[in-house]
C-alpha cells in the first residue's frame, strides 16, 4: 500500500476543506485518541524552513504524536498532547473549548509531564491554576485552535490558527 506524495495529499486536504464549508459535526465526534500522521507548516514557517518542510511531510515512524480529546460537557473538555520518542514521553494537557459555529476547537496547555518508561521525571503546571478558568473566558481570537474540516471515525483533518494543515488517524490503542 503506497501513500500519496506530500503535494498530492496537501491538494486533497485543500479540496476537502473547500468542499466542507457547510459540513457539521458534534464535539463528541472528536473524542478519543488520534495519532498525527501528516503536517504542513504555516506559510511563515515554510518560508523559514525552505525545502526541509516543503509542501508538507509525513511524521517519521520513530516519533509518535498523540492527541486525546475528552469532552466534559456540551462544549468543554480536556486535551492531552503526547510526543513519544522511544521510552521518553512529553505530555502537555489543558482545557479545550468547542466553538460550533466556527467549527473550531480551541485549546491551551497548562500542565506538563515528562516520563521515561513508566517513571515520571517531572510533572507540574506551565501556567497558574487560574489559567484553566481564564481560558474559558477568552474569545476565539485570543486562543490557539484547530478548525476541523474532515471528521470521521477513522481520521480527522484541520487547519491551525497559523494556517498549517494537519491530518490524524484514530488510535485503536495507545
Amino acid at each position: 500500500c503506497q501513500r500519496p506524495r506530500p503535494d498530492e495529499l496537501v491538494t486533497a486536504l485543500q479540496t476537502t476543506e473547500k468542499a466542507s464549508k457547510n459540513a457539521a459535526y458534534a464535539f463528541s465526534d472528536l473524542s478519543g485518541t488520534w495519532q498525527l500522521r501528516f503536517i504542513t507548516g504555516t506559510k511563515k514557517s515554510r518560508k523559514r524552513a525552505g525545502v526541509a518542510l516543503g509542501a508538507g511531510r509525513y511524521l517519521p515512524q520513530l516519533i509518535k504524536i498523540h492527541i486525546t480529546y475528552q469532552t466534559d460537557g456540551e462544549h468543554q473538555g480536556w486535551v492531552q498532547n503526547s510526543v513519544i520518542l522511544g521510552a521518553l514521553t512529553l505530555t502537555l494537557t489543558g482545557p479545550i473549548l468547542f466553538w460550533p459555529q466556527a467549527k473550531c476547537l480551541a485549546f491551551d496547555f497548562t500542565q506538563i509531564q515528562i516520563k521515561l518508561g513508566t517513571a515520571s521525571l517531572y510533572q507540574g503546571r506551565i501556567k497558574p491554576e487560574a489559567a484553566d478558568q481564564e481560558f474559558y473566558e477568552q474569545t476565539l481570537k485570543e486562543q490557539a485552535f484547530f478548525k476541523y474540516f474532515w471528521v470521521t471515525g477513522q481520521g480527522i483533518a484541520a487547519r491551525g490558527r497559523g494556517g498549517g494543515l494537519a491530518l490524524w488517524s484514530r488510535c485503536s490503542s495507545v
